[in-house]
């Protein structure tokens, strides 16, 4: 079944994040698949070597058909300095990862986003000011000091620049465990934003036990917590998770277990905990993707992460494995899925006649900071 025959959900998160649909102009829309694809092409041979086209696992297959690269938000992200030549990219994800592309670019670089509605309910769970907040109120407790703050690669570039001017640093889902070792040689205490599954999963298969972590509500004074919590906390969760990763529960595992005997169960750390230990193993996408390639034939395996990713690699391992989603009705990203093939030739064929749409440019206030933490986590092994 292909992929483009789901269509998004959206909860009321979802909903709030990433607000209407970004127009196009009328002659882009109701355009013949045969047509796009054709001009696509077109453009891309017009425009060459100045551009590149970067496309994220959870993107539909009607748009990752056409990039230069296909990979995880942070790997995409660093391809960029194999192009120093390039002088456009183009990033089908969301915001937060055209921001990351844009903090390592070049200065002659532009870094477009095909729909400027493409966000992130989880990095929209972190604000600014909520984080500002957040750390007063740990300074109003004589405990900030002993805090190094580490924000997940799937935040704004203002919270990567929080987090790089207060000596703390990013991670991905990939270096987590060493990133949460790399913190706590630093300081007693960490304060992980914004997704408290990545951060609990990835400590609790460390050793740490659950009842030294706690869950910091920005919501709430003091993050909804007693000083004696606080003091105890060896990891402070940032209350914020993925809307996709979350709809994954214990009932689909054991589902998929009494319909397929012998099935493997592999999920990405973003699910709720109580899924990740019901599962056989867990990791991230470029280390599911890794395990699944890896597996004898004949193997079956159930994963818990993005639909479209699920598929492909569906695709690729068929008939010697067979992979199918833990969720049977399709987990898909629905803000990932805002952008199209539509918006894609829209700003190809905007560059070729000379018009930059959906520039993304991170303020310089926000770059320095943020550059530093991304830096610092790249010497973390």
């Amino acid at each position: 079944m292909s992929t483009a025959t789901f269509l998004p959900v959206l909860n009321e998160v979802e909903k709030a994040s990433i607000g209407e649909r970004q127009p196009l102009p009328e002659q882009y829309l109701g355009l013949p698949d045969e047509e796009m694809a054709a001009r696509i092409a077109a453009a891309r041979a017009t425009l060459s070597d100045r551009l590149v086209i970067l496309g994220h696992h959870y993107q539909r297959d009607e748009v990752i058909r056409f990039a230069d690269y296909t990979g995880d938000s942070f790997k995409l992200a660093r391809e960029i300095a194999r192009h120093p030549q390039a002088e456009f990219i183009v990033f089908c994800g969301v915001h937060f990862m055209a921001e990351s592309a844009d903090i390592l670019s070049l200065p002659h670089q532009k870094v477009i986003l095909p729909d400027l509605a493409a966000g992130c309910s989880m990095a929209d769970m972190a604000a600014p000011d909520q984080l500002d907040v957040c750390w007063s109120e740990l300074e109003q407790l004589g405990m900030a000091l002993r805090v190094v703050p580490v924000t997940y690669i799937n935040s704004a570039a203002s919270i990567k620049s929080f987090v790089g001017e207060r000596g703390g640093t990013v991670c991905t889902s990939s270096n987590a465990a060493a990133t949460l070792a790399w913190g706590w040689r630093q300081k007693e205490k960490i304060l992980f934003l914004p997704d408290q599954h990545l951060g609990r999963n990835t400590a609790w298969k460390m050793g740490v036990p659950l009842d030294e972590m706690v869950v910091w509500d920005p919501f709430e004074p003091f993050g909804g917590l007693t000083r004696e919590q606080v003091e105890k906390a060896k990891l402070i969760l940032w209350k914020g998770h993925c809307s996709v990763h979350v709809r994954f529960t214990v009932k689909q595992i054991e589902a998929v277990r009494a319909q397929y005997p012998g099935v493997r169960v592999i999920v990405h750390p973003e699910v709720p905990h109580d899924v990740l230990r019901a599962a056989d193993d867990f990791g991230s996408t470029e280390y599911i993707l890794k395990t699944v390639r890896d597996a004898p034939a004949g193997t079956t395996w159930a994963v818990g992460t993005e639909v479209h990713l699920v598929h492909r690699l569906a695709e690729e391992m068929a008939p010697a494995k067979t992979v199918l989603s833990l969720d049977s009705m399709g987990c898909l990203c629905s803000t990932m899925f805002r952008v199209s093939p539509n918006h894609l030739l829209w700003v190809l064929e905007g560059l070729v006649a000379g018009d930059v749409h959906n520039h993304i440019v991170v303020p310089d206030r926000d770059k320095k900071f943020a550059r530093i933490a991304l830096d610092r986590m790249l010497t973390i092994t």
